[in-house]
């Protein structure tokens, strides 16, 4: 339970209020089980590993745990900023219950895996988030733990170094080590844990393996963002300043369908993908050019086909009309993605009216389970030499 103490501006204290951070919260993890805790932000998955880490104390119910437990918790806990790589790699045994000598014989593996061996006698506050994630997990998956619990610090890593921490995940698994794995990465979670939870506002939504509470927590979050996306839109009229052109020809909506017909902000990967545009010109306009830009919502640029690339460009518009672009199969990744609507004039240096990055929508997992990059390119698979029975 958290306590909060309302203070108002002129600094006298107001009523106290009480907050719940879990509540009824119980569950059973087993030895050598990978487990997952899942939620939004806010839902109470780091006060669960604190709790287990002995970090704080519950005011109701009890936490048992059997062995010794290594924790990765937020960046630079347990860290001492003013003290070196080095210095911080000893304080850190000696608190996880490791003599002296234990620490030397580990010592050696620590640095070797965090490959910080350059930046030893540094003081680590000079270190990047990226560099305090390679030596809090170097150090917590070395003190040889019965159990690891990790929370969402992965994420800060570059990538090749997480690859090398799931690796060493995994390498704990086959070892029969018990691991607590926090994280919104729920390709990451699906793919280490057996069971998981699903927290919600302190509270367990679901509980199960770990396919069936991702796939529930997914359709959850689908029906949210689908509300977010539909809210999104309706805003866009007011963000003039990511419009301009001289409106010869005006658009005047753009809309998603999927295969049906039916309109929408979500799509999954391989499916059918419709936009319409709808415009109306003051006055016949000659050849007008129509095209979209697709960018992802960290605004890395995708595509920005238009009729003139496709030789699709029409003699004249008069009045009101709509033009169409689809494609039967849609190869984003799972993520959300802004679509630009524009018209310009037939040399492309006059903008009739340009809607920059002002329409979003959502891409669900669907044909692939690929999960890095930004595009699905169907392919294939061809093995040489002798080799064993290919199976899924």
């Amino acid at each position: 339970m958290i306590r909060w103490t309302l203070i108002d501006l002129a600094g006298q204290r107001r009523q106290k209020e009480f907050f719940w951070a879990l509540k009824d919260v119980s569950f059973n993890i087993k030895s050598g089980e990978t487990f997952g805790i899942i939620g939004e932000n806010g839902s109470g998955k780091s006060t669960i590993l604190k709790l287990l880490s002995g970090i704080i104390l519950p005011d109701e119910g009890t936490v048992s745990i059997q062995g010794r437990i290594s924790a990765l918790l937020e960046l630079g806990a347990g860290f001492q900023p003013d003290l070196t790589a080095r210095e911080n790699i000893y304080l850190n045994g000696s608190i996880m219950g490791l003599t002296r000598a234990q620490i030397n014989t580990r010592f050696d593996n620590i640095v070797r895996f965090s490959e910080l061996d350059k930046f030893l006698d540094t003081p680590i506050k000079y270190f990047s988030s990226g560099m305090y994630m390679r030596l809090g997990f170097s150090i917590a998956v070395h003190v040889e733990p019965d159990i690891l619990l990790i929370d969402e610090v992965l994420a800060v890593g570059d990538q090749s170094f997480q690859h090398k921490c799931i690796d060493k995940i995994r390498d704990f698994k086959r070892h029969g080590k018990t691991i607590i794995f926090v994280s919104h990465d729920l390709a990451t979670v699906k793919q280490l844990c057996s069971r998981a939870v699903w927290l919600n506002n302190g509270r367990i939504d679901s509980r199960g393996t770990a396919d069936k509470v991702i796939e529930q927590y997914r359709e959850s979050i689908q029906d949210h963002d689908a509300g977010v996306l539909a809210e999104d839109y309706r805003s866009i009229e007011t963000e003039m300043e990511k419009r301009w052109g001289g409106r010869e020809i005006e658009i005047t909506r753009v809309e998603f369908f999927d295969r049906s017909g039916q309109s929408t902000h979500q799509f999954r990967t391989g499916d059918m993908f419709r936009i319409k545009i709808s415009f109306n010109a003051r006055h016949r306009v000659s050849k007008p050019v129509f095209g979209i830009a697709i960018h992802r919502n960290d605004g890395v640029h995708i595509n920005g086909p238009n009729t003139k690339f496709s030789g699709e460009v029409t003699e004249y518009i008069n009045g009101s009309g709509a033009i169409w672009y689809e494609t039967d199969f849609l190869p984003l990744l799972p993520g959300t993605y802004n679509l630009t609507a524009v018209v310009y004039n037939y040399s492309c240096d006059h903008p009739y009216d340009h809607h920059d990055q002002m329409f979003p929508f959502r891409v669900l997992p669907g044909c692939t389970d690929e999960e890095y990059g930004v595009c699905f390119i169907p392919g294939r698979w061809k093995y040489e030499g002798d080799h064993g029975k290919i199976t899924s």
